[in-house]
């Protein structure tokens, strides 16, 4: 499976979170680990939003024109005032 790497490449709005551009977490383990490094966050709401998609971007092999298959996946987080967007990226396949 791969590991995705999710990053707050922009934010054209307001940020309720306080994150900032770099911020990031990673999801393994199939989609059921969240790693956030130590001192930082992840806005619950923008989470909920992108799950469904983790699963299609952690298949070892994508499917052929599959709109998944494309890297780094970018991401806006669903409050209209927030506009924060994340870029999701495939780091490293687990052994």
């Amino acid at each position: 499976m791969n590991i995705l790497k999710v990053t707050v490449e922009r934010i054209d709005g307001y940020c309720s979170q306080s994150l900032l551009v770099g911020d990031c977490f990673y999801i393994e383990r199939e989609g059921m680990q969240l790693t956030v490094p130590e001192g930082k966050h992840i806005c619950l709401w923008a989470l909920q939003s992108m799950m469904p998609i983790f699963p299609l971007l952690q298949r070892s092999e994508p499917k052929k024109g599959d709109w998944a298959s494309k890297e780094g996946q970018v991401f806006v987080c669903p409050d209209p005032k927030g506009l924060v967007h994340y870029r999701i990226e495939r780091i490293r396949e687990s052994c």
